[in-house]
């Protein structure tokens, strides 16, 4: 085949077809061979390319034709404002971590840690180990794989002291991602219409599975050590509120941890109350100077509902978590969750548990550890160095994050439009307040990037605090 040929018939039909009306029948296939001299091998390529241009179409029995002009306008989506109304959440839209990646830029702004992180090997034996089994074909039970299920109970059990009861394995009921759970635990426990005491700043995805499922959030203070339990205690009593949705260990932005006395007196208001404490231990396997200790491990009456993920320690591809919930709370949760998924995958679940349960589990762990405490330090000397305007008030103890304070003044949302023209991409700190911000504040992910970058990132976010000072 003369590919020369083709372009050449191609050209020449190009500027035909420019000048003559829709409708013109071309020439026919053996006039095309008898002018340019080619084989019909070639004039086929050549109308196909014609029609992949979308400039002629071909009539079977008759002939090819110049392709009628087709005028389009606009789609008017108008009607669907007033069908859908005013959106119930003030945060309906993707959050700053949810955005997709710019080419070359620094990317801080991620919920994930990188790929480097993740223990990559054991993630793809597991997923062909549980390919061969069973749950590649078969659906799970609802409350999910009865194994992965102990695995969960069985984690919290090693952190029970003794004179509590440690939850059993089915009271684990396996969500896919811890997300789907805030949603169902909200619904099932809370309601509509009725309050939440939340922490304040907290996980920005809490405060909008909260305002989807129609909850009002009770925002309640919150610092390097926990919240004050004065604090928490007036919140329920001006409120009638009967739960808490709180990250006591590691917390989203802040990287913070209640201290063991915060602990303890929130657990001896929420019994007091009748009230639960809704534990959102996502940074479970994200500790760096501190150890986790599960509030849900000093319960011995269903007060505490307990969320776990393996989503950042295992693989973002993996979207499995526990919900550990005991007595009426736990059927209700389940409930919910039937209603709106059924089930987990089985699949996913089965590489989970693989992963989790292999003898090189730990040692990742500690690895994790180890490399989340040098990128955290690294980024922190590069801010000190080249933006020491940003304040960080705590170091975190885990987590991914460095959660930062700008200047008084600073319009945090024009500060992160610059941030990005000038090559990094970061998080305004407004989606991590369930109401007014008190400051300009944003977060910045330590995880996800190179940390060889960390220098010139820090760099161009002084420039930008400089210019916005």
């Amino acid at each position: 085949m003369n590919n020369d040929s083709a372009s050449r018939i191609v050209d020449a039909l190009r500027s035909w077809v420019a000048s003559a009306p829709p409708g013109s029948q071309l020439p026919s296939n053996r006039a095309l061979m008898a002018e340019y001299g080619a084989s019909p091998v070639t004039v086929q390529k050549a109308m196909r390319q014609l029609t992949a241009l979308g400039l002629v179409e071909s009539r079977p029995g008759v002939g090819t034709f110049v392709r009628s002009a087709r005028t389009s306008s606009p789609a008017d989506f108008g009607w669907q404002t007033g069908a859908l109304g005013s959106p119930r959440a003030r945060t309906s839209g993707l959050s700053s971590t949810q955005r997709g990646s710019v080419p070359d830029a620094i990317q801080l702004h991620s919920g994930y840690p990188s790929r480097d992180l993740l223990p990559e090997r054991l993630v793809r034996a597991a997923l062909i180990r549980a390919a061969r089994t069973e749950a590649a074909l078969t659906r799970s039970p609802a409350a999910g794989l009865p194994e992965l299920q102990a695995w969960f109970a069985s984690q919290v059990a090693t952190r029970t002291p003794a004179g509590i009861t440690p939850p059993a394995a089915r009271d684990a009921l396996i969500i896919a991602g811890s997300q789907s759970g805030l949603s169902s635990i909200f619904r099932a426990l809370v309601g509509a219409g009725q309050p939440l005491l939340i922490e304040s700043p907290t996980y920005w995805g809490a405060i909008l599975a909260a305002e989807q499922t129609g909850v009002v959030l009770v925002p309640v203070p919150s610092g390097p050590t926990g919240p004050d339990p004065d604090d928490v205690d007036r919140a329920f009593a001006a409120t009638g509120a009967r739960a808490f949705y709180a990250q006591p260990t590691f917390a989203n932005p802040t990287g913070s941890q209640w201290a063991m006395e915060t602990g303890e007196a929130v657990l001896d208001i929420v019994r007091r109350r009748g009230a639960f404490l809704i534990e959102d231990d996502w940074a479970h396997d994200l500790g760096i100077d501190a150890e986790p200790s599960p509030l849900i491990g000093h319960d011995n009456d269903g007060h505490v509902i307990y969320l776990r993920s393996l989503t950042k320690s295992v693989s973002p591809a993996l979207r499995v978590a526990a919900v550990i919930a005991r007595g009426p709370a736990r059927d209700r949760i389940l409930a919910d969750r039937a209603a709106e998924t059924m089930y987990v995958s089985g699949l996913l679940q089965a590489a989970a548990l693989d992963v989790v349960t292999q003898p090189g589990w730990p040692g990742h762990l500690r690895s994790m550890h180890k490399q989340l405490k040098s990128r955290r330090d690294q980024m922190l000397s590069a801010l000190r160095h080249s933006a020491p305007e940003l304040h960080v008030e705590q170091v975190p103890l885990g987590g991914l994050n460095i959660w930062a304070r700008l200047p008084d003044g600073i319009d945090v949302h024009q500060f992160v439009r610059d941030c990005e023209a000038g090559g990094v991409v970061i998080g305004p700190g407004t989606e991590w307040f369930p109401a007014e911000p008190p400051g300009p504040f944003i977060r910045l992910n330590f995880s996800a990037e190179n940390p060889a970058r960390f220098p010139e990132a820090a760099h161009i976010l002084g420039q930008v605090v400089g210019v916005a000072g």
